[in-house]
This record gives structure tokens, C-alpha cells and sequence, in this order.
């Protein structure tokens, strides 16, 4: 066997040991095991989750070999969940693997304390009623889960958790934490060092932009009774500045400062999201506070005082033209403020703990660290009962969902015998309405062929009255998609699952390492036109 280091080597290098760890202790159960289930799990095996439970109490039928490839002809009339957890375990024999022939739908009626025992649970092809159910369990015991469906060319996912908080978001953009336009002592007394006047050119052209910024901006600011530029006037005027301090046209460092210029004009303090954060009730602590409330309240207490209105510093700099000299002291006195941040903020959760009674030394120095480090880029995700997204979503949203630029265009778009080009919100409502149909006509729409032009109207019928129930009266459906989900019949397709299995495990991932942002809301994939949209419900 691999060692995990040489095995994970890829995604160790995007969510690090700390992430990595997380995954190998976690405990995944999975409910139905056709080709969505299936294909997530695979994705989470690979990655090297802990343990994987399949519930699934049905036998391998000849349509699932058209679009499961972890069972053959041999599986035919065998236990899908247990072929199913064979395969996967051959995948990786790392992975603890167990299955449980069981109704998982029983299973949820019967025994709701079962569920308690994983970190997360993944449900997939589940009836809304299901659903519904699964999620009041999963809340009142704070575990974890993820709802996935594939019905024919469309998928879903959605998560719901009641709180899911992240320390290392991993912005894909984000301003670098370098002070420019609020430099602390040691950084001044460093830049003061360092006359940007000097005649020697190897070392005028080996300057870092750093420096090189932090005092033009002091000298603007000189003369501009203390503020920096603001207006864009102003801000070609500071760059016209750094213009003027080159001595030949090829300093690559000074042109480095022009186009980082930007840096030195952005706000000051801690940026809206942050504040609303700080600002949480939850930043109240007490004993029942989690580790990263706690953290929270810590920094809050840092900014109003040692940190001056910010936050810890990161301590990190990025590459520049620079002698190397100056690059190392400079990236010394960064990472030797950041080293002072982190200790004061570690002395004020350390004492927070206390004054709580809680043990001093329960949140770990390693975590106290990569909080204070990434400090900026904290994230809260909070999500809405799927109960209450379905019995009353929010209705501007929906209503903005359901009468799109492209809805408007329905009557052209059937004219030319085409789908609008973002039915997101129909496909949303259409799917729900298939389960509406299924508890009334214990079928879904479209699965017996002789059957279809009936199935049709009915479905439209229901779908009518759910959108009456929401208060959506006026909406339509254009008729060629209410066709298209009976054309479905309830299918999985491969392909289609194979997506939705992609984006319900990278979900997973974001959960279980808590790095990176999960989406906040009810992911619609439009396979008719290979698009997916984001419902804010």
C-alpha cells in the first residue's frame, strides 16, 4: 500500500495535512446506492475518507447495468448495496466499508437516532417527504447532510447544516495583508532605512515594491494634509509619482509599484463581511460556545484594542523584483508582527477560555494559529431548513426565478420548438411537482409510456397547484418542459449522475475539511443545455 503522503500527494497540496486528516477521520453514510450515490462516494473513497456505511435495500436489477459501472451481469439479483461497497473497496483499502440492506426511507421512519453515529450523511433520490423528515434528524443531532438527485438530464444538490463555519476560505481573490497605507513601527523604521534617492542603480532597481509604496505614500500624504489618494485624478497623479522616482525605464520594481498602486488606496480596517461576524450574537460566549466562537471573540476584543481597528496580520509577502537581502529582512519583519499578533490573540483566548470555565488549553495552539492567520477570510454559512425552503421560500427570489429575462421570451422560444435558455427555477418546481405526482398516482410521470399524454396533464395540473400554494399564481411553465420531466420518467443517467456525484462530493470535502466556501443554496443542473444556477430559496 501507498503511503498516504505519496497516495493523497495532489489534494494534500490543496487542503494540506490538517485537511487530509480531517477526511481520514470522517464517517460518511450513504443512502441509496444507484449511480448518484454511487458516483459520489467513489469521488469521496478516492479521496480518502475514513468510513463509508451504504444503506440501500434494494437487489441489482438488468437496468442498472446501463448506468451503474460498479455492478456487472454476476451482480443481477445481489445485494446493490453490498456490490455496490465491494467495488469501493477495491478502490481504496484504506477505507473502512460497511453496507446495511435496508429501506432507507424505513430506516428513517423507524430509527432516526441511527444517524446520529456519522460526521455527514448523503441522501440521495430521496422523495420530498423524505427529505423533509431526514432533515429534522440530521439538525437535532448536528450532523451534517447533503441531498443529491439525478432525474433524467436534470440533478440537485443541496446541502443543509445549521451552522457550518470556515477558517480557511481560500478566497480565489483576495487583497494581500501587506499594510501599505496603515505601516506599523517596524515596518516604518525598516522603510526609513532605504533611500529611494540613491545613486547606486543596482540598488535603486533592487528596491521591493513594498517599500517602495509604503514611502511615496508616506511622502503624497505629506502634502495632502495626511490622506492618501482617493479620487482617480488623484490616484494617476500617485502613480505619476512612482514614475518619477525611476532612474532608467527597465526597473522592473518600480513598475511593479505602479501596478500594486492599488494596494495602498483600499480601505483601511476590517472589510463588511468580517464586521458582520464580529457582530454576531455568537460572539457572546459561553461554555456552550464553539472553539471558533471563541476564536471570534478573541479577535474581537484584538481589533478594538492591540490591533488599532485590524486584524492580526498574515505575516506572508508576495514574490518581487527585490535583492535578496532586502527581501528576507523585509519578509522577517512581516512574519515577526504576525508571530506578535498571534501570541496576543492566543493570551486572549486562552483567558476567554477560562473566564468561561473551560480548560485554557482546549483549542489547540495549531488552530489559534490558522485562525489568527487567516483572520480576514473567516466565513459563517448558515442554511434554511429544507422544510421551511418548501413550504415557504422566499418569494421575491422565486418569483424572480420563475419570470426570467428567458421566461419572457416562452412563447417565442415554443414557437422555435427550443428551450429558454435558463429554466433553473422551472426544473426546480417540476421536480418537486414529480414528487407531488408520485404520492398521488404512486408513479412518477412518464415511467409507463402508454400513459405519457395523460401523465402530461396531470403533471401540469400539479405543478399549477404547487406554484398556487407559493403564492406564485401568475407564473407559467413553458409547456415544452413540463413534456421534457415526463420524457425523464424518473430516470438516472449516467452522465448526468456522474456530475451531480462530482459537485455533492466537492461539497463534501468543503464540510468535512472546512476549507473553501460551500454554496449556500439549492444548485439546479440543466442538462438540456449543460448549464446550473444557484436558487436562493
Amino acid at each position: 500500500m501507498a503511503e498516504p503522503k505519496v497516495k493523497y500527494d495532489r489534494q494534500l497540496r490543496i487542503w494540506g495535512e490538517q485537511g487530509q486528516a480531517a477526511l481520514e477521520k470522517a464517517s460518511i453514510c450513504l443512502l441509496n446506492c444507484g449511480p448518484t450515490g454511487s458516483e459520489t462516494l467513489k469521488n469521496l473513497v478516492l479521496g480518502g475518507v475514513g468510513s463509508i456505511t451504504v444503506v440501500d435495500g434494494s437487489k441489482v436489477e438488468v437496468g442498472d447495468l446501463g448506468n451503474n459501472f460498479m455492478v456487472d451481469e454476476s451482480s443481477v439479483g445481489e445485494s446493490k448495496a453490498k456490490c455496490v461497497c465491494a467495488f469501493l473497496q477495491e478502490l481504496n483499502d484504506a477505507v473502512k466499508a460497511k453496507f446495511i440492506e435496508d429501506c432507507p426511507e424505513e430506516l428513517i421512519e423507524t430509527n432516526p437516532s441511527f444517524f446520529s453515529q456519522f460526521t455527514l450523511v448523503i441522501a440521495t433520490q430521496l422523495v420530498e417527504d423524505s427529505m423533509v423528515k431526514l432533515d429534522r434528524i440530521c439538525r437535532e443531532a448536528n450532523i451534517i447532510l447533503i441531498f443529491a438527485r439525478s432525474y433524467g438530464l436534470m440533478g440537485l444538490v443541496r446541502i443543509s447544516v445549521k451552522e457550518h463555519t470556515v477558517i480557511e476560505s481560500k478566497p480565489d481573490h483576495f487583497l494581500d495583508d501587506l499594510r501599505l497605507n496603515n505601516p506599523w513601527q517596524e515596518l516604518r523604521r525598516f522603510t526609513e532605512t532605504i533611500d529611494l534617492n540613491t545613486t547606486d542603480a543596482v540598488v535603486h532597481k533592487h528596491t521591493p515594491y513594498i517599500i517602495i509604496l509604503v514611502k511615496i505614500a508616506e511622502e503624497w500624504a505629506n502634502t495632502h494634509g495626511g490622506n492618501l489618494p482617493s479620487t482617480r485624478e488623484e490616484k494617476r497623479q500617485f502613480k505619476d509619482l512612482i514614475k518619477s522616482k525611476m532612474i532608467t525605464m527597465d526597473e522592473e520594481n518600480y513598475k511593479e509599484a505602479m501596478e500594486a498602486s492599488y494596494k495602498v488606496f483600499s480601505p483601511r480596517g476590517i472589510g463588511p463581511n468580517l464586521q458582520k461576524i464580529i457582530d454576531d450574537s455568537c460572539a457572546e460566549v459561553d461554555t456552550n460556545s464553539s472553539d471558533f466562537w471563541v476564536m471570534v471573540a478573541a479577535l474581537k476584543e484584538f481589533i478594538a484594542n492591540e490591533g488599532g481597528g485590524e486584524t492580526p496580520l498574515e505575516g506572508s509577502i508576495p514574490d518581487m523584483t527585490s535583492s535578496t537581502e532586502l527581501y528576507v529582512n523585509l519578509q522577517k519583519t512581516y512574519q515577526a508582527k504576525a508571530e506578535a499578533d498571534f501570541l496576543v490573540i492566543e493570551q486572549r483566548v486562552r483567558n476567554l477560555l477560562e473566564k468561561i470555565s473551560r480548560d485554557p488549553a482546549s483549542i489547540s495552539r495549531a488552530n489559534i494559529k490558522s485562525f489568527s492567520k487567516n483572520a480576514r477570510k473567516l466565513a459563517v454559512c448558515r442554511y434554511r431548513l429544507i422544510e421551511d425552503e418548501f413550504n415557504s421560500p422566499v418569494q421575491p427570489e422565486l418569483q424572480k426565478y420563475l419570470t426570467d429575462e428567458d421566461y419572457r421570451t416562452l412563447q417565442e422560444a415554443n414557437s422555435l420548438k427550443v428551450l429558454p435558455e435558463n429554466t433553473a427555477g422551472g426544473l426546480y418546481i417540476l421536480l418537486r411537482a414529480a414528487d407531488r405526482f408520485a404520492v398521488n398516482y404512486n408513479k412518477f410521470p412518464g415511467q409507463f409510456d402508454s400513459e405519457m399524454d395523460e401523465d402530461i396533464s396531470r403533471l401540469k395540473t400539479t405543478a399549477v397547484g404547487l406554484l398556487n400554494d407559493l403564492g406564485c399564481n401568475s407564473s407559467a411553465l413553458s409547456e415544452d418542459l413540463i413534456n421534457e420531466m415526463c420524457r425523464y420518467g424518473a430516470s438516472e443517467l449516467h452522465a448526468v449522475a456522474a456530475f451531480v456525484g462530482g459537485v455533492a462530493s466537492q461539497e463534501v470535502i468543503k464540510l468535512i475539511t472546512r476549507q473553501f466556501i460551500p454554496m449556500s443554496g439549492t444548485f439546479i443542473f440543466n442538462g438540456i443545455d449543460n448549464k446550473s444556477q444557484l436558487l436562493l430559496l
